[in-house]
């Protein structure tokens, strides 16, 4: 039988109040396991603990932390990690604005790379320790499709996911040895709110009505349609199994077959 089971072990969702944040959460409380939300907002992460599964006698809960702010997230981590241990990590944030790499001012590049991998970074390895030992450990990243092929007027994003999946494949080789994984999923377009601001901007930066950018998208993808939250967040709740423990180092697409590339 495959072992989906998570009875047991705690998961630290980032990005958890909206989106494939929460979708992934919600997917690995119904598999058992015991969620810590992360975000800045406050009243949006009371509403979200609200919503997971308790079937298993969970006692979910949630921690304030901005991500523009790196030694905040540390100390907020920390300060959680002195009486628990994490077994499965998902590192999710927001994207940093479009437009052309070329265009891109250095103070971007920066705060993206704060956002992300630093972050990831951080967290990472404040709860590496406990995974070791608990001879347990999933880091999943949430990227983006870009990692494999960069995506247009996207570029700082692009530049950064791309670092992101390079830290990610370099811990997953140093790691392994201890039962902890390391993979990356790379949503394609998703119907979340982030999708919703760039059908916006495209649509006024090209004349074209919110349905035209819409439609122009969905004819590149090969199931013709958007993918759900709750679709990337099933790939999150299969790596976060004990069923996925050979799998490490990868990057996989959930973008209805989209990426151009094997």
């Amino acid at each position: 039988m495959i072992n989906l089971d998570l009875t047991g072990k705690t998961a630290l969702i980032g990005g958890s109040t909206q989106g494939i944040g929460l979708a992934s959460a919600q997917a690995l409380a119904s598999m058992g396991a015991c969620c810590v939300l992360i975000s800045r907002n406050e009243e949006k992460l009371k509403l979200a603990v609200q919503t997971l599964d308790t079937a298993a006698g969970q006692r979910h809960t949630y921690l304030v932390a901005d991500y523009a702010q790196p030694e905040q997230v540390r100390n907020v981590v920390a300060g959680f990690l002195e009486g628990n241990t994490i077994h499965i990590l998902v590192n999710n944030t927001g994207g940093p604005a479009g437009g052309p790499a070329s265009n891109a001012k250095p103070e971007e590049f920066m705060q993206a790379f704060q956002q992300h991998l630093i972050c990831n970074h951080i967290i990472a390895t404040l709860v590496m320790e406990g995974m070791k030992v608990a001879a347990y450990g999933r880091i999943i990243n949430i990227i983006s499709t870009s990692v494999k092929i960069p995506l247009r007027d996207l570029g700082v994003s692009n530049t950064i996911r791309g670092a992101v999946a390079s830290w990610a494949k370099t811990m997953a080789n140093e790691l392994g040895r201890f039962g902890i994984t390391v993979n990356n999923v790379l949503p394609g377009a998703t119907s979340t709110e982030r999708l919703a601001t760039i059908l916006s901007n495209k649509s006024a930066k090209t004349g074209k009505t919110v349905e035209e950018v819409e439609h122009e998208m969905m004819e590149e993808v090969p199931a013709r349609r958007f993918g759900k939250p709750e679709e990337i967040a099933a790939m999150v709740a299969f790596l976060a199994s004990p069923a996925a423990a050979y799998v490490n180092g990868t990057s996989i697409p959930v973008d209805g077959g989209r990426t151009g590339s094997i």
